[in-house]
């Protein structure tokens, strides 16, 4: 990385929503990295960062292993604790912690105090008396009961004397909620504070600023050997490519495998962008018997998953055998994959589900690994798309899983059924592209964050014309979030909805009944597997 950016270091002491408060900072168009607490205080020093953030977490600071080196408090540099990282600022620093005798778990209402420079000057509304409020997001059973020498108050509620606490000397904050969330309604501000404002970080992480760095930093990792990239026409494996093709043109090798899980048509629709658009060298291998046979009979959704994964190496392997100067494997890879395997092997996280595209290879390969957009959020992966010229219509597409179809086919996979799925899930996109919503002037599509059909292994009964049906079920799924962590469902308008159903009922034979999903997440996941 470069080492005249101006860094900020997040410390993770566990917490569910650690990324965000990453996505905030580079929002503010900061570079940032989320590493574990227990990161040494010589790797800290190494890192060199402008500022640092304590994450939040489960444990209690009194009777917890998850302590930070304290020595990050004489680096000189300011620090924000987040709820857990409070308390353990709080305790670290000479204050005292404990159990609450009344848990906060979701909206409070604090009162701003003392005029803080994290503060000042934000509030939600005031109250009768002219205090500023601020709406956020709480989540802590413990709290500080006695302040650090130095420190003063900032921020309270009735069951929370010491909301947030500012030492403005050393410039130390903490705050007890968490500004990360969106439920905090001016927690960007606050983050954002504190990055530009009292880290005094410039906001010089851009993607085109980025690019001249990533492409140096390629060829000088590769050097005149050659690359073979995995393209499964997503977004991430497709910036990749583009990256990797600018840094070093013919030396990249990039090969697609149609598996028979993929979007109607996308085939021939990534063939058409890189190997005619763009130059790209493109292998395109039909591998589509060989998936289906090993997905034969799996009906659980890990082992799909498993199974998908552990073919496209093996797929990669056969191709890389015909190319003997290929000494690279290219992935998308992104900084969430990189932060969500880190913490399944320290044990610091729970592992979700698996991702096939982190880690893994097998030493038969023989392929050191390229992964040119680890440090990056996916909303950094499409800025950076657009400034290397891919469409806009392609690079902003909903996300796709990397297993494709075969984890929107529930129970077994076959042909038919992904035929079937293709068919219908293109209807609900084209529908969703064509229809404008009048309030907004945007379209259905544009307004939802991820839009796709699932397929039901259940049969029902049909009437068309005369006759009596019995056949497959498709699930439309639809919602909005601004951060994939959580999510509603979209209310897409009952023409819409109608429209839909009738069109894929009478164009895709062996279909007979159209449902949508409403349900959140949580409880719900966004994808059904």
């Amino acid at each position: 990385m470069d080492q005249a950016l101006d860094k900020i270091l997040i410390l993770d002491f566990g917490s569910q929503v650690s990324q965000l408060i990453a996505r905030r900072v580079r929002e503010a168009h900061v570079y940032c990295e989320l590493h574990p607490f227990d990161m040494s205080i010589d790797d800290i020093r190494a890192f060199n960062p402008k500022g640092i953030i304590l994450s939040g977490g489960p444990n209690s600071v009194y009777e917890s292993d998850y302590q930070a080196d304290p020595k990050l408090f004489e680096l000189g540099v300011p620090v924000l604790g987040i709820c857990y990282g409070m308390q353990w600022m709080a305790q670290e620093l000479g204050g005292k912690v404990e159990g609450g005798d009344k848990r906060e778990f979701g909206y409070a209402e604090i009162r701003a105090r003392n005029h803080s420079q994290l503060f000042n000057g934000l509030q939600d509304r005031t109250n009768a008396e002219g205090h500023g409020l601020l709406d956020v997001w709480m989540s802590h059973g413990d709290k500080v009961t006695a302040l650090p020498a130095g420190f003063q108050m900032i921020a309270e509620t009735p069951s929370c004397p010491y909301a947030a606490m500012a030492d403005e000397t050393r410039h130390f904050y903490g705050v007890q909620f968490h500004p990360e969330v969106t439920h905090t309604k001016r927690g960007t501000d606050m983050l954002h504070r504190f990055v530009l404002g009292i880290v005094g970080a410039q906001p010089s992480w851009t993607m085109p600023n980025y690019i001249d760095e990533a492409v140096k930093k390629i060829r000088e990792q590769v050097g005149n050997d050659e690359v073979i990239l995995g393209l499964s026409g997503g977004v991430d494996s497709s910036v990749a490519a583009a990256l990797i093709h600018r840094a070093i043109g013919s030396q990249l090798t990039c090969v697609f495998v149609d598996h028979g899980l993929l979007r109607l048509n996308e085939g021939d629709m990534v063939m058409d962008m890189f190997a005619r658009g763009l130059g790209v060298k493109v292998i395109r291998v039909d591998a589509r018997d060989q998936f289906m046979g090993h997905l034969a009979g799996v009906t659980d959704p890990e082992a799909k998953r498993k199974i998908i994964g552990r073919e496209f190496v093996e797929v990669f392997q056969a191709e890389a055998q015909k190319l003997p100067a290929a000494k690279w494997l290219a992935q998308g890879t992104i900084y969430p994959d990189v932060i969500e395997s880190a913490g399944a092997k320290t044990k610091k996280a729970h592992a979700i589900k698996s991702h096939h595209n982190v880690g893994g290879l097998p030493e038969t390969l023989n392929l050191q690994l390229l992964e040119p957009l680890r440090d990056l959020f996916k909303d950094e992966v499409r800025e950076l798309g657009v400034a290397l010229g891919l469409s806009h219509e392609m690079v902003y597409r909903h996300p796709f899983p990397g297993p494709g179809l075969g984890v929107r086919i529930l129970g077994e996979v076959k042909a038919e059924y992904a035929e079937l799925l293709q068919r219908a899930d293109a209807i609900f996109i084209e529908e969703l592209r064509n229809t404008v919503d009048e309030h907004s002037g945007k379209t259905w599509y544009d307004l939802t964050s991820q839009a796709f059909a699932v397929f039901l292994p259940v049969k029902s009964v049909g009437v068309m014309g005369d006759g009596r049906t019995y056949e497959w079920v498709v699930a439309l799924r639809a919602v909005v979030t601004s951060d994939f962590m959580t999510a509603h469902w979209a209310e897409l308008p009952y023409s819409l909805l109608g429209r839909v159903s009738n069109r894929i009922i009478n164009e895709v034979r062996g279909l007979n009944r159209v449902v949508y999903d409403v349900s959140g997440k949580p409880p719900a996941t966004i994808e059904w597997e």
